[in-house]
C-alpha cells in the first residue's frame, strides 16, 4: 500500500496556524437567534434573541464588582470526531463539574477526501451543540469558552460552519491553532504526570490530529520544550489510509501502512528530541485521548467503561503495544464484541493504536500514565485562573482609590 503525505507538513515547533486562539466570552447566556424554516420545532427569531460577543481577549464581569466564586464556568471542545462540554465551580485550587455532555458526532467524516464538512456531519453536530446550549442557559454559566479543532481547521467551509453554529445555537466557536490545542492539553492533564525530574512527553490522539509536547519539570505547570502537532488523528487516518478487513494478513497490511504513514511524519520531531530519549534520568509518558483510555480499560479487563479506574492508571507500554497488535488482527465484528469499544471505536481503534505505538517508537517510556480529562480542563483552568485574578486585580484597584479618597 502507497504511503500517504501528510495533508500539512508545516506544523510543529512554534508554529501557530489555524485562525484566532485565546477568545473569553463573557456568556451570562441570552436565547440565541435562529434562521427560519430550519426545523418545525424552532420559533421564528425575535430581536431580543441576539447573542452579543464581547471583545476578542476581553472578560467581562456584571456590574457591581466581582462574581461570587460560586458561578459556572463552562469549556466546550468541538473535535473532529466527539463535542464534549463541561461545566463547573470552582473548589479550593481546583473546581467541581456540575454537568458534562459527550456525544461522537464525526463531524470530521469524509473530510480527508472531499476537504468539507459534510451536509450530515454538520447536522449531527448541530444537534449536539444544541443540547450543549440548554445545558449553558439551565445553568447560567458566567464564562464559557467554546474551541473547534483540526476539522474546522482544515475544511474549506469550516469559517461558514463556525458562523451558522453562533446563528443557530449562540454558541461562539474558536477555530484554535494546533499550539494552543497542544498548551490546552497539557494544561489540563500535566497533574497526573508521574512525579519525576527527567523529561516527559504528553500526547493528544484526536480525531483529526495528534499533538506531542515534550516538556520538563518546573514550578506549577511542566515547561514546554518543543512540540509537534501532525494531521493524523484517528478519524482522519482511518479515511486515508484505506484497506481490507476480509483476512488477517490484509488487516496487518493496513496496520503497517498507518504506522508507516505516521512514523513518517512523526521523523523530524524524533530527531528534534533524540537526546532527550537518553537522559539520566527516567523518561515520562502522559497520554489523553480515547485510544488510550479504551486500551487501559482492555488492560483492566473492565466490564464496561469506568473512568475511576482508568484516569490516572500507570501502565506498561509493552502491555499496550501487545493490546494493539492484538486489536490490529481482528475482525471489525470481533472488535465490536469487546467491552469498552463498541461499534463506534470498532473502526477508529485501530488508527489510535498505530499512532501510540509510533508515539512509543519515538519516546521509548517504559510506563504510560492514562488520563480521561484534556483540553476541556485546560480551559477550565484557564478561564477560572484568569477570573480570579481579575478579581484581585479589581480589589486591589478599588483599595488604591479609597486611599486616594
Amino acid at each position: 500500500m502507497a504511503d500517504h503525505p501528510p495533508p500539512d507538513t508545516k506544523r510543529g515547533h512554534g508554529t501557530q496556524r489555524g485562525g484566532k486562539s485565546g477568545k473569553v466570552a463573557d456568556f451570562r447566556y441570552k436565547r440565541p437567534s435562529r434562521p427560519d424554516g430550519k426545523r418545525s420545532e424552532r420559533r421564528k427569531a425575535s430581536p431580543r434573541d441576539s447573542v452579543i460577543a464581547p471583545p476578542s481577549n476581553s472578560v467581562s464581569t456584571p456590574q457591581g464588582g466581582p462574581p461570587p466564586r460560586r458561578q459556572a464556568y463552562a469549556a466546550l471542545d468541538l473535535g473532529t470526531n466527539n463535542c464534549r462540554l463541561l461545566i463547573a465551580r470552582p473548589s479550593g485550587e481546583n473546581f467541581t463539574v456540575i454537568d458534562a455532555f459527550s456525544r461522537v458526532v464525526r463531524l470530521g467524516e469524509g473530510l480527508a477526501a472531499s476537504g468539507k464538512l459534510s451536509d450530515e456531519a454538520m447536522e449531527r453536530t448541530l444537534a449536539a451543540l444544541h443540547v450543549c446550549a440548554e445545558k449553558l442557559r439551565r445553568r447560567n454559566v458566567r464564562l464559557a469558552r467554546s474551541v473547534a479543532t483540526e476539522a474546522c481547521r482544515r475544511a474549506a467551509n469550516g469559517p461558514a460552519f463556525i458562523e451558522r453554529v453562533r446563528r443557530e445555537t449562540g454558541i461562539m466557536l474558536d477555530i484554535i491553532s494546533a499550539q494552543e490545542e497542544a498548551r490546552l492539553a497539557v494544561l489540563g492533564c500535566h497533574i497526573l504526570l508521574e512525579d519525576g525530574a527527567g523529561p516527559a512527553i504528553i500526547f493528544d490522539i484526536g480525531g483529526g490530529s495528534t499533538e506531542l509536547v515534550l516538556v520538563e519539570p518546573a514550578d506549577k505547570v511542566p515547561r514546554i520544550v518543543d512540540w509537534l502537532s501532525v494531521p493524523w488523528g484517528v478519524v482522519s487516518l482511518t479515511d486515508t489510509v484505506q484497506g481490507s478487513d476480509e483476512s488477517e494478513e490484509t488487516r496487518l497490511d493496513r496496520y503497517v501502512a498507518m504506522r508507516r504513514t505516521v512514523g513518517r511524519s512523526f521523523a523530524e520531531f524524533a530527531e528534534r528530541i533524540r537526546e532527550h530519549t537518553r537522559s539520566p534520568e527516567p523518561i515520562r509518558l502522559l497520554g489523553t485521548s480515547g485510544t488510550v483510555t479504551t486500551l487501559a480499560s482492555l488492560h483492566l479487563e473492565l466490564p464496561q467503561y469506568d473512568r475511576r479506574a482508568v484516569d490516572g492508571l500507570i501502565v506498561p507500554s509493552q502491555s499496550m503495544r501487545d493490546i494493539s497488535r492484538r486489536l490490529s488482527r481482528m475482525s471489525a465484528p470481533d472488535r465490536k464484541r469487546l467491552p469498552c469499544i463498541g461499534d463506534d471505536r470498532a473502526n477508529l481503534v485501530i488508527a489510535g493504536c498505530a499512532i501510540l505505538e509510533s508515539i512509543l517508537d519515538i519516546w521509548p517510556s517504559q510506563q504510560l500514565g492514562v488520563a480521561d480529562r484534556g483540553i476541556r480542563e485546560g480551559i477550565l483552568r484557564s478561564l477560572i485562573a484568569a477570573d480570579a485574578e481579575g478579581e484581585r486585580s479589581r480589589a486591589a484597584l478599588q483599595r488604591m482609590r479609597e486611599q486616594d479618597v
